[in-house]
């Protein structure tokens, strides 16, 4: 069985935009639409999450690297 590979940052940018553009498009039946747009907004927290988790990560090797100058 093949394993299931994560989707990166970028793919699940990529995603988002994509469901954006075809919501957008107001050519989709009503269910469609709102299908999309639970899927869009899942990636929203996951990509929501993502960057909170890079900002910590980040914000922690700021105050490691302003220690050690110290």
């Amino acid at each position: 069985m093949a394993e299931k590979k994560e989707k990166t940052f970028e793919d699940k940018l990529a995603r988002l935009h994509e469901i954006v553009e075809k919501v957008e498009s107001e050519t989709l039946p009503l269910e469609d639409s709102m299908k999309l747009y639970e899927e869009g907004k899942a990636l929203v927290v996951e990509l929501d999450k993502t960057l909170a988790d890079a900002k910590a990560k980040i914000g922690k090797y700021k105050v490691i690297s302003e220690l050690k100058s110290k």
